[in-house]
This record gives C-alpha cells, sequence and structure tokens, in this order.
C-alpha cells in the first residue's frame, strides 16, 4: 500500500477546525482507495509564537523538504505582529522549498451562490496560475526613520527571466491538460501591468516567445485592471490565467467571491514533481475561532488538490464530487459561518456524501 508523508500546520483560529475536518474527509477517503497516509504535525503558528518566541527554524525546513506535502489550516494571531508568522511559516515554505506556482482553481457549483447576476456553474470555471516567489514578494525593501515625518518606505519587484517563464510554461502546460480532460479549446490569458510598469514588459515578451512553442493555445494578454473588470462583466471569457505574484493575489481573491466565498476557496503550492503545500486561501478568523462555525470546505477542497497533485486521482474525484453535490444540492446552502451548519457537521456531511456520490460529476481537479 503506498503511504504518503504529510506535514500537518493545522495554525492559528479557525484553522485547526478546519483542518480537523479536511483530515477526517481524508481518512474516509483512503480506507477504500488503496492507499495511507503518515501525518507528521507542526506547532508553528502565532499562538506558538507567543508561547515560546520560536518562528520556524530551517532544519524544519529541511524536514519539510522530505515529506510528500504539507497541509495548512491557516496562521494569523491578533497577539502577534502583523505578518511575523505568515511570513515564517508561509513564506518559509514558499520559499525554502522554491514553490514557484500557486495554483487556483475557481469553480461555481452552484448558482446560488455567484454574487453575478445570471451565471451559471458554466460560466465560471478557470484556473489562475499565480508566480510565487518573485515580484513584490520577493521582501527587498524597507522602511527608513520610521516614525518620523521624512520616514521613506521601499519595496523592490524582482523579475527574473527564469522565474517568469517557468510560470508561464506551466500556465501554457495547464491550459493544453483542461483543453484535453474538459474537452474545450485551449487558451491562456497572460495578466501584467507592461504599460504603465515597463519592467513588466519581461512577462509580456516571454509570453511571446514561449508562446510559440504552444500553437495550438490560443493566446490573450490583459493589463490586470481591465482583467479584473472582464471577471465580473463575462468569466466564461477565462479558461487559465497566469500572472504575477502580486496581481494574483488580488485576482484569486475575486475569484474566490465569484465561486461563492473564501469559504470554498483552496490553492496549491506547488514546485512540480516535488514537495508542495496546500491550504484554503481563507485567513485565521479569530472571531470565529472555536465557536464551530467555520465553513470547512476550502479546507476539503485543498485535501483534494493534495490527492489529485499526489497521483490519486479518484480519491480526488470523490471528493470534489462530493463537494458539488452537496452545494448544488442545496444541503449545504452557502460556503460561510451563517450557513446554519456547524464546521464539524459540513464534514461529517462531506464524509457521507463521498461514500454515496463516488465518482459524481466532477470531471477535473485543480
Amino acid at each position: 500500500m503506498k503511504t504518503y508523508s504529510i506535514g500537518v500546520l493545522a495554525g492559528d483560529g479557525i484553522g485547526p477546525e478546519v483542518a480537523d475536518e479536511g483530515l477526517k474527509v481524508l481518512r474516509a477517503v483512503m480506507a477504500d482507495e488503496g492507499f495511507a497516509c503518515n501525518f507528521i504535525e507542526y506547532p508553528y503558528s502565532g499562538a506558538y509564537y507567543l508561547k515560546t518566541k520560536e518562528l520556524v527554524p530551517e532544519r524544519v525546513i529541511d524536514e519539510w523538504r522530505a515529506l510528500d506535502a504539507v497541509f495548512l489550516g491557516a496562521i494569523g494571531h491578533p497577539d502577534v505582529e502583523p505578518g511575523l508568522v505568515e511570513r515564517s511559516v508561509i513564506l518559509g515554505l514558499r520559499f525554502g522549498l522554491d514553490l514557484y506556482i500557486n495554483l487556483r482553481p475557481i469553480k461555481l457549483y452552484a448558482e446560488h451562490m455567484c454574487p453575478l447576476k445570471g451565471k451559471k456553474p458554466a460560466d465560471i470555471d478557470f484556473t489562475v496560475v499565480r508566480e510565487n516567489t518573485e515580484g513584490l514578494y520577493a521582501q527587498i525593501g524597507g522602511i527608513l526613520k520610521k516614525g518620523t515625518p521624512d520616514e521613506v518606505a521601499t519595496v523592490t519587484g524582482v523579475y527574473t527571466r527564469q522565474g517568469v517563464e517557468r510560470a508561464i510554461r506551466y500556465g501554457f502546460e495547464l491550459a493544453q491538460q483542461r483543453a484535453a480532460d474538459l474537452g474545450k479549446p485551449a487558451r491562456l490569458t497572460m495578466v501584467d501591468k507592461a504599460n504603465a510598469i515597463r519592467p513588466h514588459d519581461i512577462w509580456t515578451r516571454t509570453f511571446a516567445e514561449v508562446g510559440r512553442e504552444y500553437p495550438d493555445v490560443a493566446q490573450d494578454h490583459a493589463y490586470v485592471d481591465a482583467c479584473t473588470m472582464w471577471l465580473v462583466k463575462n468569466p466564461e471569457w477565462f479558461e487559465v490565467i497566469v500572472t504575477t505574484n502580486l496581481f494574483g493575489d488580488i485576482i484569486t481573491d475575486l475569484g474566490a467571491m465569484l465561486q461563492g466565498g473564501m469559504g470554498i476557496a483552496a490553492s496549491g503550492n506547488l514546485h512540480p514533481g516535488k514537495t508542495s503545500m496546500f491550504e484554503p486561501i481563507h485567513g485565521s478568523a479569530p472571531k470565529y475561532a472555536g465557536k464551530n462555525v467555520a465553513c470547512p470546505l476550502g479546507a476539503i477542497a485543498a485535501v483534494s488538490m493534495m490527492l489529485d497533485y499526489l497521483g490519486e486521482k479518484s480519491a480526488a474525484r470523490r471528493i470534489e464530487g462530493a463537494i458539488e453535490h452537496l452545494l448544488a444540492s442545496g444541503a449545504i446552502p452557502s460556503a460561510d459561518a451563517r450557513s446554519g451548519l456547524s464546521t464539524t457537521q459540513v464534514g461529517d456531511m462531506v464524509v457521507e456524501a463521498i461514500q454515496g456520490v463516488k465518482l459524481y460529476s466532477a470531471q477535473r481537479v485543480g
């Protein structure tokens, strides 16, 4: 029996609650899919930092590199400096493991969950490929004369040919894969702001050069402001979007709203072929912590993405199919704390649906 080593960082706030439900679903599906998981728990979080003053040490990053995958609940504590622990854990993973792709599927499962009038599940089904290790997140910059009238803050965005090209190339290959899986024409849209930020020309040029190798993929280019406009007006235009780190962060939050809210949104932080990390994209939501009301569907969807990445395609499809069934049927009316269902109830419903739905109508994961 194949056994996977999975690192688990439950984190802060609602993180432990939604992570528990994700692992509950994982245990249920692996029972009859012919694989096992060895879970290694790590304590790093805001709460842990308050107790120990310890951030993630290099030796732990070395341990993560030896795992098959990492599953993260949520990081962030109101009593800790904003971003301190998040940078240690999340950027520690992204930079330490060179997780250069942030993959965000945006898929509407139930029409009533979409805030856009008249848009149906067939209209909102695309994936965003966000470059994940460069741009304005490279942590180059700082503050001079902080707290004085002469204060200066600087930040430098970094774009390398290697970093840009590997993200764009992944986008083209994903577009081809989606076309084969879904029976749709392959299309890739590259989003930058090269008209105003001229160094973004490295994205424009690289997209055009790499695109010559993929003549079967229809190729679009959009500036980020236009992209966000069209995502609201005509989301059905998009199949795969590839973009910079910062723009990807913003676009995917917009995408989460289109599909029904942050509670359903999941992401993969990938180094293709190597250890990668999977998480819901919502925050730690401390006001809901311990109340058993947070929606765990984002964490459960992240488990589905993780299994798809690990090659357990059947198990991944069963989880996605269960989520789709429960949302489309209205059994789970919303993906937020106002659904009327507890965190544990939603997890139990997904487990029950997995057993009954089997390979429901879900066609693709991630």
